[in-house]
């Protein structure tokens, strides 16, 4: 087992952890109230959280493979979230649960399957103005800190 993927793992898990523990405890009101800085509701939120787990991971897994990611932007990423929103408006809060369970236990198992050299590969990232960064700080700043954002976001509301 990899000391480094396994740490990075354990954190995802534990900040999804804490998000689906927040989730269980709000009422039907509280998982459909609007964040003050985001407009879209907790519970559209959280169900964002819990689908865009693969798509994190694949780009780290295209970084860890030697690839190089300079299809994507922070207007792609807007667009996307905008999307998803209006698509998933009406999401429940069983179903959100199950699917953050099941996106972030298999992006654990994903992240527990790179190498220390997959997760040092440096690549052009055209979501920082194509500056050359690992696929460990691809991870750490999507995947992996995801849910600790927007748990602070949610439980300020």
């Amino acid at each position: 087992m990899n000391a480094r993927s396994e740490a990075l793992a354990r954190v995802l898990e534990q900040g999804a952890s804490a998000l689906a523990s927040f989730t269980e405890g709000l009422s039907d009101a509280e998982w459909q109230t609007s964040l003050t800085h985001d407009g879209r509701s907790v519970g559209v939120v959280v169900h964002h959280v819990a689908n865009i787990y693969p798509l994190e991971i694949e780009l780290a897994q295209k970084l860890a493979a030697g690839g190089v990611i300079n299809d994507v932007t922070w207007n792609d990423v807007h667009t996307l979230n905008a999307g998803h929103a209006k698509d998933h408006h009406a999401a429940s809060k069983v179903e959100t649960l199950a699917l953050l369970r099941k996106n972030s236990a298999a992006a654990a198992t994903a992240i527990r399957a790179m190498s220390d050299a997959e997760l040092d590969r440096i690549a052009p990232n055209s979501l920082y103005s194509n500056a050359p960064l690992t696929c460990q700080f691809m991870l750490e700043d999507h995947a992996v800190r995801h849910s600790f954002h927007h748990l602070r976001a949610s439980a300020r509301r």
